[in-house]
């Protein structure tokens, strides 16, 4: 195997390991929820509890995978933490729309 190839399979390899990040974040319907939510624009954790019914740690979880899966950004606020979606994440909000 030359290089060129050797570069070439550990970039497949990084594609792969991203994209079933991303699938395994959207394996979850409160996962998908959540980023059709943040289409609509940025919000704070306490929308997602009480529109989704779910506890802190739950939505902790689904929040870092989603932000492992590069599919949502947090920026802090003070005491406050403000969610978004990534540019990847609006193209798969926008799929998710639009079906």
């Amino acid at each position: 195997m030359n290089r060129n190839t050797k570069r070439l399979r550990a970039a497949q390899v990084k594609q792969a390991s991203a994209a079933a990040k991303v699938f395994k974040a959207l394996s979850d319907e409160s996962r998908v929820k959540i980023i059709l939510m943040l289409s609509t624009g940025a919000t704070n954790a306490c929308d997602f509890m009480e529109e989704l019914n779910i506890s802190q740690p739950t939505l902790s979880h689904h929040l870092r995978i989603l932000g492992e899966a590069d599919l949502v950004c947090v920026q802090k606020d003070g005491k406050w933490r403000i969610y978004s979606l990534s540019e990847s994440g609006r193209r798969v909000a926008a799929f998710l729309e639009n079906g």
